[in-house]
């Protein structure tokens, strides 16, 4: 059995891969994941469709995965049509499969920072 982290990271790559049904030996079809931005709830098995039928033409790398337990996080950059989209992912793995998670979606550059942080930036 793979350890949380590994079923993580394996989990996304299965999805690059666009290997559904290895993706979902990955996530329980009871898991429970939100989207915070939205608010959007998805059971296990609404979740791998979603992402299943998602429009083409988009790729997936895994930037980086944290675990401490059966807690782990993990940073994911989609490229889509010139757009790059951040995932910060914390999911809960237990038996081998995520059961609970919550993923916080940013679009690249998509919003202007607010002026008045503007002396305390470097760039």
């Amino acid at each position: 059995m793979l350890d949380p982290a590994a079923v993580v990271r394996t989990f996304f790559e299965r999805m690059q891969e666009r290997a559904w049904d290895a993706a979902a030996e990955l996530v329980s079809g009871a898991a429970q994941i939100r989207f915070s931005e939205t608010g959007e709830r998805f059971d296990g098995d609404g979740f791998l469709r979603m992402n299943r039928d998602y429009p083409e033409g988009w790729s997936l790398r895994v930037v980086d995965v944290i675990a401490d337990g059966d807690r782990v996080a993990a940073q994911v950059r989609v490229e889509q049509d010139g757009t790059n989209f951040w995932c910060a992912g914390f999911y809960t793995v237990r038996d081998g499969a995520i059961v609970a998670g919550v993923e916080h979606w940013v679009t690249e550059g998509a919003t202007a920072p607010p002026a008045w942080r503007r002396p305390y930036t470097v760039r």
